[in-house]
């Protein structure tokens, strides 16, 4: 009867990690990737379901870019299994690869060709037919707001409109899977607003998005779920909300205490205070700043308060922040995300 169980058990486990391999965009399980003695990837596993985006975190040598190429069959690996639409990835696995798009953190695209010969000339690497294909360039020339630019070179378009065109490079063949890496680096906020909501746009059109970025509001502004790995291993996957649950830090207190940067009796006596109080993690003093970093709790600034009050300490600028990812990521990595 128990092997009769374990089995029942070990065929309902099987069958719902391959019901898991055909939903998903992206299914990697226990992936494995060495470079020597190096283990570059260990066991990593990632399920990206279909119309997400799906923010993928890292610091650097984290196994992130190792990651993606094995993803997009540009790297072998040593075991696992990898899957996009319910279908194994592999370097000669080109229609898979027509249904992807990647857009590169470095910029990627012809100096000696024009906009839109850009364009054209990737999305011919997938849509063979003139006709459609210059539809599709049209399409990804409004989309990405560069009509009045078709016949600029790159080297005459600004950081902001360079990066639109890497964009369409990218996406022009309308492509179900996309990968943006680090897409708006060096450039304005106005751009940076603009391609934000160009991959919000495409995803509402049904593209899955994999997103990465040293940016965490960014992240956290367009991200449905967040992965963060290190060392090759997953260490924490959720929404933003999920992953700010997971750390101890619930509230960030900073009061402008500038008398006590002239009195190092009062200082310690008023730090030595603050950090009894039950919610409280740490304290520090630096630039006339108290800063409290506590647990979460309904009346924690009200405490921090009332204690400085009862001390005699005169108060100036005060503010309360909740965690931010940049927060769970230092907590469970060590390093903040650009360093």
């Amino acid at each position: 009867m128990d092997g009769m169980n374990t089995a029942t058990t070990t065929a309902h486990n099987n069958a719902r990690t391959a019901d898991a391999q055909t939903t998903a965009a992206i299914a990697v399980d226990e992936l494995v990737k060495r470079y020597g003695e190096h283990i570059a990837l260990d066991y990593l596993t990632m399920q990206v379901r279909r119309g997400e985006i799906y923010g993928l975190l890292g610091p650097n040598g984290s196994g992130k870019t190792t990651a993606i190429n094995c993803i997009l069959g540009l790297l072998s690996y040593d075991s696992g299994d990898i899957r996009i639409f319910g279908e194994h990835m592999s370097p000669t696995n080109y229609a898979l690869k027509r249904r992807i798009g990647v857009v590169p953190q470095d910029i990627a695209v012809f100096n000696e060709l024009t906009v839109e010969e850009n364009i054209t000339y990737f999305c011919s690497l997938y849509v063979p037919e003139r006709a459609r294909r210059a539809q599709l360039v049209n399409e990804a020339i409004d989309f990405v707001g560069l009509g009045d630019y078709r016949t600029y070179r790159p080297r005459k378009l600004s950081g902001g409109l360079l990066r639109r065109l890497n964009i369409a490079c990218g996406i022009v063949h309308q492509p179900e899977l996309i990968f943006f890496d680090e897409p708006t680096v060096a450039v304005d906020p106005q751009s940076r607003n603009s391609i934000l909501e160009g991959i919000q746009r495409l995803n509402a059109q049904g593209s899955t998005v994999i997103y990465t970025s040293h940016y965490m509001e960014e992240v956290e502004q367009i991200c449905d779920r967040i992965q963060i790995i290190d060392h090759g291993r997953q260490i924490a996957l959720g929404t933003a909300d999920e992953l700010k649950r997971m750390i101890d830090v619930g509230e960030r207190i900073s009061v402008e205490a500038p008398t006590l940067g002239s009195d190092a009796k009062l200082r310690e006596h008023v730090l030595d205070s603050v950090r009894a109080l039950p919610a409280v993690i740490d304290v520090d003093f630096a630039d006339d700043m108290l800063e409290i970093t506590c647990t979460q709790g309904a009346h924690n600034l009200i405490d921090v308060l009332q204690t400085l009050r009862t001390l005699d300490v005169p108060l100036g600028h005060v503010s309360s922040h909740t965690p931010t990812l940049n927060d769970v990521f230092l907590a469970l990595t060590g390093t903040e995300l650009r360093d």
